[in-house]
């Protein structure tokens, strides 16, 4: 794999990540077969991830740290994002050792046109188990309200682990400036462009170790933003001029 050109960059954001980085590198080492680059993105360099995660590297995925030149999750994000060259890339969560089962399929539904490639648990095949009561009614609400009645071509509008092109990555510009938002950013700007999107089901559970940096009421505003453009391309017929 080492030898073939990189087709995919998966970048996975940490914030001292050392009891989950070890079962998450290992489950994409033996499940993905795509010639792909690790990226981790961190924020410190006393962060405990990155002493694991060097002792864990495998020949077949070059495998770098990048350091965050922003601030958070998402500058973390933009940071990986922004220091890659590969046609597709994937955001992953540190803590995520079930779903690498699930990226080749992602990609193969990116070579066949798809933009966004969105892992879902909210259709036929998802679960989503143990998530807290409030984040989960909204993330539940708003995917429901976007697939049914924005007409938002996925189940699952709300998470962040999804493959995006790099040509869209290119064309759009991100204008969220906290947490995940951008990810919901992104799928309904291309909903906007008419790009192809697609989906698969994943599975989520609520982690075992390590805090989560969801932020549910804090990064709302931003989250509730996107969630009306998605409904304003539908009903309002906006055109594709309108996307930065």
């Amino acid at each position: 794999m080492s030898n073939s050109p990189v087709e995919l960059e998966i970048v996975i954001p940490v914030y001292n990540e050392g009891e989950n980085i070890t079962a998450t590198l290992k489950s994409l080492y033996q499940s993905v077969k795509t010639p792909s680059k690790i990226l981790i993105c961190y924020d410190f360099e006393e962060d405990n991830t990155l002493p694991v995660a060097r002792g864990l590297v495998d020949p077949r995925f070059p495998l770098e740290f990048v350091r965050n030149k922003g601030k958070g999750p998402l500058g973390a994000i933009l940071t990986g994002i922004n220091s890659g060259t590969a046609p597709a890339v994937i955001v992953l969560p540190a803590d995520d050792c079930e779903n690498a089962v699930i990226l080749d399929q992602m990609v193969e539904k990116f070579k066949n046109g798809a933009e966004i490639v969105s892992a879902s648990r909210f259709m036929r095949g998802g679960t989503m188990e143990g998530c807290p009561l409030l984040k989960a009614t909204l993330v539940r609400g708003a995917s429901f309200l976007l697939y049914y009645v924005g007409r938002l071509p996925v189940h699952d509008a709300s998470n962040g682990f999804r493959l995006f092109s790099r040509k869209l990555l290119q064309r759009v510009q991100i204008e969220s400036e906290v947490g995940f938002a951008y990810s919901i950013e992104l799928l309904v700007k291309c909903h906007r462009l008419r790009l192809k999107m697609d989906e698969v089901p994943s599975r989520w559970r609520e982690r075992e170790h390590g805090q989560s940096r969801f932020k549910v009421l804090r990064w709302l505003p931003q989250y509730l933003r996107w969630f009306f453009y998605g409904l304003e391309t539908t009903y309002l017929r906006r055109g594709p001029e309108t996307v930065k």
